[in-house]
């Protein structure tokens, strides 16, 4: 088993590496190989190339690579906290509570006239889905059906981007409108201030992550288990879904919602690697959630250059059917 850990893990690893030098490569300007290398060995921004290379396709591709992981770990927190492989950030609708109060904040710095620091994007967006989730597991202390837990946290979801839209709808700002394009999910906005806040947050959570790995194996096999080995679990519960808001709240508030990132790759993860190591699971989800997103940013931008499609256009290409596929295996297997 270890073996075979780590064989999907170096996998993983290289496919992230092309995935990062293709996304690097290709773009509406072509970059030969000595060229790349002496922009990136050099940090050379005296032509219009090299500053393409430093000051878009790198903080983009590196943006894109750490919110993707950032997603599939969230989904594979809510997937363990909820004991059901459906559950995600999109679905339960605490990416659109994260939308809902950014688009809150925006409307507000446009009134007020002050300036938007990237940090209260984030503590936006973390207020936002900490009470999208907080309504979950409200609906989730009194239904027990999951079916009906999981269209409850549609309906939130539908309740907030509408509310959303209405926001942007009457928005007399041009730049409170263009929320409609950021509300569909892009890494088009990434910058190096973007991502020197980015990977501090995520790191935080994905360590915190790892520090409930053992509490996640113990759930895992129900509260009254996991209680009568001294898991408080209340306060289990509440830091769980904290980590799990933090992560889906951080890719919210810099590049939108965005689908099916959340359920599809731990599932597929999961189905590859069959192991219950949590930490295992952890560290596999979060980097095939950053080959996902890389994947899709690289067809979103080129497959119908020079427009650019949203992202979760891409991941809902691409996710849907293996959410399709894991509503069937679950029929097949009740």
């Amino acid at each position: 088993m270890k073996r075979k850990t780590g064989l999907i893990t170096s996998i993983l690893i290289v496919i992230i590496l092309l995935l990062g030098l293709v996304n690097l490569f290709v773009g509406s300007s072509s970059v030969s190989v000595g060229k790349m290398a002496e922009i990136l060995l050099h940090h050379n921004t005296q032509d219009t190339v090299g500053v393409i290379i430093w000051e878009i396709r790198l903080p983009r591709l590196i943006e894109a690579a750490v919110l993707g992981g950032a997603l599939a770990l969230s989904g594979y927190l809510l997937q363990s906290f909820f004991r059901n492989p459906i559950a995600g950030p999109f679905v339960l609708g605490i990416s659109s509570g994260a939308k809902l109060f950014v688009a809150i904040l925006m409307v507000i710095s446009y009134k007020l006239l002050f300036s938007l620091h990237s940090m209260m994007l984030v503590v936006a967006a973390f207020m936002g889905s900490c009470i999208a989730a907080s309504l979950v597991v409200l609906v989730a202390q009194k239904v027990k059906n999951m079916s009906v837990l999981i269209i409850c946290g549609v309906m939130i979801g539908y309740v907030c981007s509408a509310a959303t839209e209405l926001i942007v709808a009457f928005a007399e700002d041009s730049n409170i409108v263009n929320l409609h394009n950021w509300s569909m999910g892009s890494f088009g906005a990434a910058s190096w201030s973007n991502v020197k806040i980015i990977i501090p947050v995520v790191l935080f959570a994905f360590v915190w992550a790892i520090l409930l790995s053992k509490g996640i194996s113990v759930y895992q096999f129900g509260e009254n288990y996991a209680s009568s080995v001294g898991v408080n679990i209340k306060t289990f519960r509440l830091v769980l879904i904290l980590v799990s808001s933090l992560l889906s709240a951080t890719v919210t508030a810099y590049a939108g919602p965005i689908s099916f990132v959340g359920i599809a790759v731990p599932h597929v993860i999961r189905s590859i690697l069959k192991t219950g190591n949590v930490k295992t699971m952890i560290a596999a989800t979060f980097l095939g959630g950053m080959a996902a997103c890389l994947f899709c940013d690289l067809v979103a931008r080129c497959m119908f250059a020079p427009t650019e499609l949203s992202i979760s256009t891409i991941t809902a290409i691409f996710g849907a059917p293996i959410v399709i596929m894991m509503l069937l295996q679950k029929k097949s297997s009740d």
